[in-house]
């Protein structure tokens, strides 16, 4: 662990919205659910003592959004007490974004809207969308200036987050973040690789803080390689930045929001959980997903959260096997009893989790990069993730 560095500031100013710490929950697919958001902001309430942060949803296809596809829909929930709600859309299309943050404003679906232009998975950018999409400057800015349009005069703040670039060779956090910023967007976050080392290797911190040189009129975010409180202090500290946007360094740990808040607010880190501690945290989980999609499908997507849960600690492997296959919320209070309670949170722990994978090329569209100033909208890019 590295020594704590002392938070810069405590708070985060994001259009109207004024969160008590500049902490933000990053939308993973499959992940951050409201039953995820949900616990995450209970955990934090508990040991913190406060709900101070930002907590976004999945995110969701601006056309699929539009259509109205039941399961699109579905991951919209928010909590009844959930405050500020944040909503994330995936699009490549002006038309369809700006018909999108028309619905969500009309229909009060959401206090805030994100964009994602990070996404590196290769069925997205193959056809254009995601991290490629920023590298067509005026197709993003017309996309970003769709949303502000969208929402102006609302209060509902539109947020950007894209990636340093494409590769090495094509760079574009810089004029992605002048863009939005010129566009009206309230605030962008840099997740700090490209898109060809989509979650390998290490972070570049000091593309954070050029950009934090970069765009001066609003809030910038850093992103990438913080898996505790420690990281994300620093974060701020050498890059500058704003505030820091949580992904896989949740997984398995939602408690992890609580030790952020207390680090930004000068207070004691809660002691880290003990077995028995995760596993009333999993049970909890397992319910929260019950609830939001019924037994049957609640359970299998409590099976990758188990994994996480149990990262670094002695389980078995008999246990864990059967804990992959869990089936009911019955069967998991059986599998969890089988843990020993009292075993501490152990330092194999702590550190990277999730999804890493390694670096490799980017799937681009025929003669994507040819042009940057051509705002064509990409053919069927915005059909990839319809439906979620």
């Amino acid at each position: 662990m590295t020594e704590p560095f002392a938070p810069a500031r405590s708070a985060l100013q994001i259009g109207p919205i004024a969160l008590r710490s500049p902490v933000v929950l990053a939308p993973m697919a499959g992940v951050t659910n409201v039953a995820f958001r949900t616990l995450c902001r209970e955990l934090e309430l508990a040991r913190a003592g406060t709900v101070s942060g930002l907590y976004v949803c999945e995110m969701v296809t601006a056309r699929a959004l539009v259509e109205r596809n039941p399961s699109t829909l579905h991951m919209t929930t928010f909590g009844p007490d959930e405050s500020p709600r944040s909503l994330q859309l995936y699009t490549v299309d002006p038309a369809t974004t700006h018909a999108a943050a028309k619905m969500i404003v009309d229909e009060g679906m959401a206090d805030h809207i994100d964009m994602n232009f990070g996404c590196p998975v290769p069925k997205v950018t193959r056809r254009g969308g995601g991290a490629a999409l920023p590298y067509k400057r005026k197709l993003f800015g017309q996309i970003v200036a769709a949303a502000v349009r969208a929402t102006e005069g609302t209060g509902i703040p539109v947020t950007v987050k894209f990636r340093i670039g494409i590769d090495d060779h094509h760079h574009t956090h810089l004029d992605a973040g002048r863009i939005a910023a010129e566009e009206g967007a309230a605030a962008v976050a840099l997740h700090a690789r490209t898109a060809a080392q989509r979650y390998s290797g290490s972070a570049d911190w000091d593309r954070i803080a050029e950009l934090k040189q970069h765009v001066t009129g609003i809030p910038v975010l850093g992103n990438g390689d913080i898996f505790d409180a420690d990281d994300a202090l620093k974060m701020m500290a050498v890059t500058g930045c704003d505030g820091v946007v949580i992904g896989r360094g949740c997984l398995g740990r939602p408690w992890l929001f609580a030790e952020l808040s207390a680090a930004f607010t000068g207070r004691p880190c809660p002691t880290p959980p003990t077995l028995g501690e995760v596993a009333s945290i999993a049970r909890r989980h397992g319910e929260l997903l019950a609830d939001h999609f019924g037994e049957d499908k609640g359970m299998r997507d409590m099976r990758k959260h188990v994994a996480w849960y149990l990262h670094g600690f002695p389980a078995g492997a008999d246990l864990r096997r059967a804990l992959a296959l869990v089936k009911t919320l019955s069967e998991l209070d059986e599998l969890l009893a089988q843990l020993d309670p009292d075993v501490p949170f152990p330092h194999a722990a702590e550190g990277p989790r999730g999804r890493q994978g390694s670096p490799g090329s980017v799937s681009l569209p025929e003669g994507w990069l040819a042009d940057p100033n051509d705002c064509t909208v990409p053919a069927g890019a915005d059909l990839v993730n319809s439906g979620g």
